[in-house]
């Protein structure tokens, strides 16, 4: 029996929910009488609490795949319902969600059919569809299929905003261990291309990545050094970290009865300083210490493990060391330069500049003025103070939005 239109579109957007590398910033893509707008004020910047982009139609073109990784729901070997979607039947449905305001644009990929060559035909199929026929000016964020040919990525990267290649696990001997069929060579080649050829006309909002936490050994510090190499040599926009969930049972993967999601808050806690705070990932982990304090966040432990170079003076210390001072992000940093040349900042003046002062009147002084006696600047209080407000924290669920 043939499947209809709502059956295809529960499978393979649930499929579709265990890729985390999809986000909407950064295209000036406009619109020339069609339909939809990805420049910036035309895109929602909706994330969910784990860093998933919610704004976005995310849905596999199919969940069946020649690959059998053995993390993925969509290997070969499972025993699960399939379909695929007809270019014609994405794009109606991306049009109706648009026109119905569910949508700002849409995020593509695919299981491996035949071959990458042949994905990737299907894909571009689809999404010129879009373009051309519907004339939907929309951001589209699509998956380039490592083995394809450099033709086939050149035209996918001409027609999307953002591009994205898995490196899938942080190591490759973890590759070869759960996806045998996949090569880190030929995701590497990817990213060099779209590094080279990226433009206004060509993936403007750049390329991304995901890795999965948690299905192999790697340490955290494995983890950042790979994130750190991919920023470096790359110029990727984001790396997405991805909890593994246990949804195969199979010998080569960890008994977890649910996904390490605190760690995987950490990565991205750590990510964030090292693309915005000036921290590198020596900073944050060695060999001694190769794996992040799950009780509180990365920059709060680097500040307890440096507890000498603390309190600071808000009124004195450098942009630079104020980003380095629990509580305290990029704009509050910004405020604090911009009003300190003006009148003394004391305590009472922070909450206003954004800054979080359950963490931040730790570790700082205003005009020479501690929050508290003195006496309390003891990294034992401190830290058991911090730990107990991280876990007062309430715990937002990570399911991705339904459609249904």
């Amino acid at each position: 029996m043939d499947m209809n239109l709502q059956e295809k579109l529960k499978i393979l957007a649930d499929s579709a929910k265990y890729d985390a590398s999809c986000s909407s910033s950064g295209s000036k893509r406009s619109n020339k009488d069609g339909i939809g707008n990805a420049a910036e004020s035309g895109i929602c910047h909706s994330f969910a609490s784990d860093g998933r982009c919610i704004s976005l139609l995310k849905i596999l073109l199919t969940n069946a795949c020649i690959y059998d990784c053995k993390y993925c729901l969509n290997r070969k070997s499972n025993n699960i319902k399939r379909a695929m979607f007809t270019p014609e039947e994405v794009c109606q449905i991306t049009i109706n969600f648009y026109r119905r305001n569910y949508i700002e644009g849409l995020f593509l990929s695919s299981g491996i059919i035949k071959s990458p060559d042949y994905t990737m035909e299907q894909l571009i199929k689809t999404i010129e569809l879009l373009r051309n026929k519907y004339h939907f000016n929309g951001y589209i964020h699509a998956k380039a299929i490592p083995g394809a040919s450099d033709s086939l990525l050149k035209r996918l990267g001409s027609l999307v905003d953002r591009l994205s290649a898995n490196v899938e696990l942080p190591t490759e001997n973890g590759l070869k261990l759960l996806a045998p069929n996949k090569e880190s060579k030929k995701v590497n080649e990817i990213m060099n291309y779209v590094k080279n050829n990226q433009s206004r006309k060509y993936a403007p909002a750049g390329q991304s990545t995901q890795m999965i936490i948690g299905a192999t050994k790697e340490r955290d510090l494995d983890i950042m050094s790979k994130s750190s190499s991919l920023y470096d040599k790359y110029k990727l926009k984001r790396v997405f970290y991805s909890a593994y969930v246990p949804v195969n049972k199979d010998s080569m993967l960890p008994s977890l009865v649910r996904p390490p999601l605190t760690r995987e808050n950490r990565l991205y806690q750590a990510d964030w300083l090292l693309r915005f705070y000036n921290f590198k990932v020596s900073d944050l982990l060695n060999d001694d210490n190769p794996n992040f304090n799950i009780l509180v966040d990365p920059k709060t432990d680097w500040a307890l493990r440096h507890l000498k170079e603390f309190p600071k003076e808000i009124n004195k210390c450098s942009y630079y060391d104020l980003l380095k001072i629990p509580g305290i992000g990029v704009k509050s940093a910004k405020r604090i330069i911009t009003s300190r040349r003006n009148f003394t900042i004391h305590m009472e003046d922070l909450k206003r500049l954004g800054v979080v002062m359950k963490r931040a009147k730790y570790f700082i002084l205003c005009d020479g003025k501690y929050f508290a006696n003195s006496s309390v600047f003891k990294k034992n209080f401190i830290e058991a103070n911090l730990v107990l407000e991280e876990k007062d924290m309430s715990i937002v669920n990570r399911e991705q939005l339904r459609l249904f």
